[in-house]
């Protein structure tokens, strides 16, 4: 199937397909030249081609030039109340330099979530290069990451019972993936926002030890901790350590790629570990999430120097369908007048009633509790952005007085969620 766009600012018009075998290459040329233009190794562009479903990807043609990309992984995405819910992980989005400003990247997006609804997959979700541009299109931030760089020089660790019975060995990063990934398969149904990987997630984080970016950057190659107790494995940790030497003495920085584990005392004892990491002085931490327990171990939180930056942006392709499947902390009866103007069939009045067992959503005439748009329906979805503090931000409308305390409550999680890598 195919369709067409005219410009606003050009005469192009672009034309849509569906990614076919012989034009995979060039789509992905086209993609990387749109992200810098570095090349990948073979083996990664290969696992890439491997990951990417041909069916789930377009392609947007001017002429035999391809000039725009955009597909959409098949995804799982854990909910409030633990549902694995279908999700299209959409990514590889992008418009050749030469023909922004013509529609091309809207008709994408509209084809995209029009064969989302077909699939039948409820939910949308994808990370932003630049935040600016999907929230037109119905997405809204509902997962943040905490970035930290914790002088481990002066800063100390206290580690929870049971810390000390966690055996801790190094192994081979590749031989060690497989022990990994079960215990990342454990922790995903515990917290909103993971993903479920599908088989082949996994050799990327371990597929190039030694990457030319760390190499220039003087840090060591991939290295692996895992965490054990009674001959089981609990936890893991993958890291690289850049060297560093002054006249003052040594100033080591611990570069951590991702730490899981089963319990507290098995993360405790992880991040005991990478604070104590000989000659190194600071430990350098990306996309954890908010409520993390180690910032509430460590004796001085000022000198870790937290920053936030926004994660995964979720939108809601089918309202009722993605509602029902998530649960509510608190008893909710609520009617929603939802607005969604790129994707209609999912305007007007919605009722959702439900508690922690579960929901019904569908429509209504009933008069309406709550008016907000299907951006803010989406960044609230997860539980980690309050309803309550987009009704300050002016983003939600209150019409019957206390339903949006109580609808804020019910939205909410216990635990923040979490998007443990990029896709």
């Amino acid at each position: 199937m195919t369709s067409g766009t005219t410009g606003a600012t050009g005469t192009t018009t672009a034309e849509l397909r569906v990614l076919r075998e012989e034009d995979w290459d060039a789509w992905y040329d086209m993609l990387l030249r749109s992200f810098g233009g570095i090349p990948e190794p073979a083996e990664e562009r290969e696992l890439w081609r491997r990951l990417i479903p041909a069916e789930r990807a377009v392609g947007a043609w001017d002429g035999a030039e391809v000039v725009g990309t955009a597909g959409a992984y098949d995804f799982r995405l854990t909910v409030p109340g633990g549902a694995s819910v279908p999700t299209a992980g959409v990514s590889t989005v992008a418009v050749s330099a030469t023909h922004r400003r013509r529609g091309v990247l809207t008709s994408m997006m509209r084809r995209q979530l029009d064969d989302i609804r077909a699939w039948g997959e409820p939910v949308a979700a994808l990370t932003a290069s630049e935040p600016d541009i999907y929230g037109r299109f119905g997405y809204g931030a509902a997962s943040f990451g905490m970035h930290a760089e914790i002088d481990t020089g002066r800063v100390r660790l206290a580690a929870p019972a049971g810390a000390d019975a966690v055996r801790l060995r190094y192994v081979d990063p590749q031989a060690g993936l497989d022990a990994c990934e079960a215990v990342y398969a454990r922790t995903v149904p515990g917290r909103p926002g993971m993903l479920a990987r599908r088989p082949g997630w996994e050799k990327l984080w371990v597929l190039e030890r030694h990457p030319p970016e760390a190499a220039q950057d003087g840090a060591s190659p991939l290295q692996c901790v895992l965490a054990e107790r009674d001959g089981e494995v609990t936890g893991y940790a993958r890291f690289r350590v850049r060297p560093e030497y002054t006249d003052s003495g040594h100033n080591g920085q611990v570069l951590l790629q991702d730490l899981a584990g089963l319990d507290p005392a098995s993360e405790a004892a992880l991040w005991r570990f990478l604070f104590g990491i000989d000659l190194t002085t600071s430990l350098k931490v990306r996309g954890r999430p908010m409520d993390d327990g180690w910032q509430f171990q460590v004796s001085d939180i000022r000198r870790c120097e937290l920053r936030v930056r926004d994660a995964l942006y979720v939108r809601l392709v089918d309202v009722g369908e993605a509602l029902r499947a998530r649960t509510y902390q608190t008893p909710v009866d609520v009617v929603l007048e939802v607005e969604d103007a790129f994707c209609p069939w999912n305007s007007g009045r919605w009722r959702l009633s439900g508690d922690a067992k579960g929901a019904v959503c569908g429509r209504t005439t009933d008069p309406a509790d709550l008016a907000l748009s299907v951006r803010e329906l989406g960044a609230a979805y997860l539980g980690g952005v309050s309803l309550a503090a987009l009704g300050a931000a002016g983003r939600v409308r209150e019409l019957r007085q206390g339903a949006l305390a109580e609808a804020a409550v019910g939205f909410g999680s216990p635990v923040a969620p979490w998007l443990p890598h990029g896709f």
